[in-house]
């Protein structure tokens, strides 16, 4: 018994390297399976050397079921594989994960933000803030007066506490007042 991929490829003389299924899949699978059952003279010399692989077949490895022979291009197993490089790397402060330079309260100051020391490449946990009070983004007298008394404008090293300080008013989510740059 032919399947519909087959007779599809049969009727319209198209090799069986072309195959109507993505590879892979359970179809891919069965179309080469039927194939290898039903041979014939309308097979071309390329087709006869596909079905004289194991495509199509399965075996065990490590517990897991894996296609025998699945003709893959170089460059999709390399961008796979990269890809797997890319899950298992995160960003980790002792051994666990965070995100970088997205301040957020807690610790044993009001806020804390991780960040990526450029001199050494390690995670940097920076807490600033008292806890029992508040930040004051509301009142603009205070904003100024903490922007001079600072010198916010010359802070630029986000491995400071000084850095995030002057800059948590951009980080309203946090503070849970309006967005207001200290300057």
């Amino acid at each position: 018994m032919i399947n519909e991929g087959l007779k599809y490829h049969l009727k319209n003389k198209l090799p069986l390297s072309d195959c109507v299924y993505r590879p892979g899949s359970q179809k891919f699978f069965e179309f080469f399976r039927n194939a290898k059952k039903n041979l014939n003279e309308n097979y071309s010399d390329e087709d006869l050397d596909i079905l004289s692989t194991d495509i199509g077949r399965f075996g065990v490895y490590e517990g897991n079921s894996v296609p025998l022979d699945l003709p893959i291009e170089v460059s999709i197993i390399e961008s796979l594989e990269e890809g797997k490089k890319k899950k298992k790397s995160g960003t980790l402060y002792k051994g666990r994960k965070v995100k970088l330079n997205k301040p957020k309260r807690g610790g044993s100051k009001k806020f804390v933000v991780y960040v990526r020391n450029p001199k050494t490449g390690n995670v940097k946990k920076i807490e600033f803030g008292a806890p029992g009070m508040t930040t004051g983004l509301r009142n603009p007298a205070r904003r100024k007066s903490f922007k001079a008394r600072h010198n916010c404008e010359d802070k630029n090293d986000k491995t400071k506490a000084g850095y995030w300080a002057c800059r948590i008013g951009r980080y309203p989510k946090v503070t849970g007042a309006p967005y207001t740059a200290w300057w």
